[in-house]
């Protein structure tokens, strides 16, 4: 390839800058929008007072996000990604019954924090397609696994992640829901226990010969073995899901 001209070097350097350019101020529209939504609510986020607040005109707004709409999604996928920023991942946690209710806690925290931005990442179904929520819902289900393959888990790993998932969600919105000398931190407490004591169990279930644990452990431990063929581990998952369901 031959080296590039003069002018195409420029032509190059003064695209990435209107990039650059575009980026900042995507990211100040969104910022404002958050700040918006966090001191008035979501009926004050209108284009009109975003573009005040932002510094920019409504037009911009319309190009960089098509519509009202568009620009709330970016809002929802801006905090998904504050929120998978904050998470902590450790690949071997000493003790995965912790490490599961660490990362509830910082779920509930997360959602305590930032109330109206929460409310509107769970407001949208189809904020759940999101590259964020996506890379956030992996983390779980790396929990997970490490949790089935330990002998912890108690149920399917995919109902674990939608009993995880449900129990924080309802209560961060449970407890915004009531007046503030109504919240009792009781409540969080309770509800974590009652989604560790419905996902795992009390001591391994290998240790004890259960066949739907047994079954559970060496499902999760299936994509790190190489011995069997691709057919063969599917056939396998078919028989230890059965397994597992009678548990």
């Amino acid at each position: 390839m031959p080296p590039r001209s003069p002018a195409e070097d420029r032509a190059a350097a003064d695209s990435d800058t209107a990039a650059a350019g575009r980026e900042q101020t995507r990211q100040r529209v969104i910022e404002a929008a958050i700040g918006l939504l966090e001191r008035e609510g979501r009926d004050a986020v209108t284009t009109r007072a975003v573009a005040v607040a932002a510094g920019v005109q409504a037009p911009a707004i319309y190009r960089l996000f098509g519509d009202k709409n568009g620009l709330l999604e970016a809002v929802a996928e801006y905090g998904f990604a504050a929120f998978l920023a904050a998470k902590h991942v450790d690949p071997d946690p000493q003790d995965p019954v912790e490490d599961l209710k660490a990362g509830w806690d910082l779920a509930v925290e997360f959602g305590l924090a930032n109330p109206a931005l929460y409310t509107l990442m769970y407001s949208e179904p189809g904020n759940a397609t999101s590259a964020a929520f996506t890379a956030g819902m992996e983390i779980l289900m790396g929990r997970i696994r490490r949790l089935a393959a330990g002998g912890w888990l108690r149920v399917d790993e995919q109902l674990a992640a939608t009993l995880i998932h449900a129990t924080a969600r309802g209560a961060v919105l449970t407890w915004l829901s009531l007046p503030e000398d109504e919240r009792n931190p009781a409540l969080l407490t309770a509800l974590r226990t009652a989604m560790v004591t419905a996902v795992t169990n009390q001591q391994p279930a290998v240790r004890d010969a259960g066949p739907a644990g047994a079954a559970r452990a060496l499902r999760a431990a299936l994509p790190e073995q190489t011995t069997l063929s691709s057919a063969e581990q599917q056939l396998l998952r078919e028989w230890l899901d059965r397994l597992a369901a009678d548990g």
